[in-house]
């Protein structure tokens, strides 16, 4: 795929009238270095994004599947612990709202909602006082314990099926096996809804108890600033304080960052993550633009924004698809020895079969 160098030998050979005539001169090589450059590329949707948590969790709901339509703002995946910061957004949402329905500031439905907030916050707060948390952390323990012995008996139970799973369905020795390995993922299934359950036992009070002081002093704080009335400050604030609540909330959901189709979807409910792990791919593959991979300084300086492009994909070596440069990188990496620059280039043409990532021959037309 890449430079090609055309030589071109021209040789004139003069044969002698006789055999006493001199030998011919041959005549020099000349080597004719053809303008054209030839790069290599990779195709990407005109919007494509790997999506992943801010915030360790586990997954509560997956919302979407690989080749589901999604709009810009649609939740495709949510963190178990995604609920107190929902909490706060609601909090902050209301409190803004209420600012912008009501610029006398209502101060009676503010002091009771304060003191609404206060009686709510006294009975969450004596609930997690009454908890014996030692008792339940022993319990997760004790819970986590199981889960790695039913993860030790799902283990010992596949190991064994896989033994016989080449045998006959009906042969008794299969049979068995498969039984014990069902069995053994549903031990298993509930040794993990087991240990859920007894962590929602002490994280549940707890969240509980923190989104009702959240609650209150934002009651309170509503109510104070209703005395003087609200004014330009307090609407930026309460702005302010809605943003934060959201960029809170992100952390624990992932919305789709613009309308697009699901490329691939990475996690399962129930299932532990940390920060960085892919959960969710989509692209928008309404246009595709090719990235080169291989431009050198020598060649980037015979490109132009506008220049034409042909392309050629390698897994479908029968399409020339047409492009357009649309953009040349003025920062520089370093490969071995060269220095490279990336040009993108919109396919004018895109053939129903392409896919994100394909290898592509690009030749800039002079």
């Amino acid at each position: 795929m890449k430079k090609i160098l055309i030589l071109t030998l021209i040789a004139a050979v003069f044969l002698a009238a006789c055999g006493n005539q001199p030998a011919p001169t041959p005549v020099a090589e000349q080597m004719v270095v053809s303008n054209e450059v030839v790069a290599e590329g990779r195709l990407q949707p005109v919007h494509g994004a790997n999506l992943s948590f801010q915030a360790a969790g586990i997954v509560e709901q997956v919302l979407v599947k690989a080749g589901d339509s999604v709009k810009q703002g649609d939740v495709l995946v949510r963190l178990a612990n995604a609920g107190q910061a929902q909490a706060q957004v609601v909090v902050a949402q209301n409190a803004y709202d209420t600012l912008l329905r009501n610029e006398s500031g209502d101060r009676a439905g503010l002091w009771k909602a304060y003191m609404d907030a206060q009686i709510a916050r006294g009975k969450a707060e004596k609930k997690w006082d009454d908890l014996n948390v030692t008792d339940i952390e022993n319990r997760i323990e004790d819970d986590r314990a199981t889960v790695e012995d039913r993860q030790q008996d799902l283990t010992d139970a596949q190991d064994k099926f896989d033994k016989y799973k080449d045998l006959d369905k009906d042969n008794a020795k299969r049979k068995n096996a498969k039984t014990n390995l069902d069995n053994a993922q549903d031990d298993f299934n509930q040794a993990v809804r087991d240990l859920e359950a007894t962590i929602r036992k002490r994280d549940g009070v707890r969240a509980a108890y923190d989104a009702s002081l959240a609650v209150e002093a934002e009651a309170k704080h509503q109510y104070e600033i209703s005395l003087d009335g609200p004014n330009a400050d307090q609407l930026t604030l309460a702005k302010a304080n809605l943003e934060a609540a959201k960029d809170a909330l992100s952390n624990f959901i992932i919305a789709a960052p613009f309308d697009g189709v699901v490329a691939d979807v990475n996690v399962k409910a129930g299932e532990q993550v940390v920060p960085a792990t892919r959960a969710v791919s989509v692209e928008d593959s309404s246009s595709w633009v090719v990235e080169t991979t291989d431009v050198t300084e020598l060649e980037v300086v015979k490109l132009s924004v506008g220049q034409k492009v042909n392309l050629i994909p390698d897994a479908l070596p029968d399409v020339t698809l047409k492009g357009t440069v649309t953009e040349i990188s003025n920062a520089y990496t370093q490969q071995g020895g060269d220095i490279l620059y990336v040009v993108r280039i919109r396919v004018e043409n895109p053939d129903p079969r392409l896919k994100w990532g394909m290898t592509v021959e690009a030749t800039f037309v002079q």
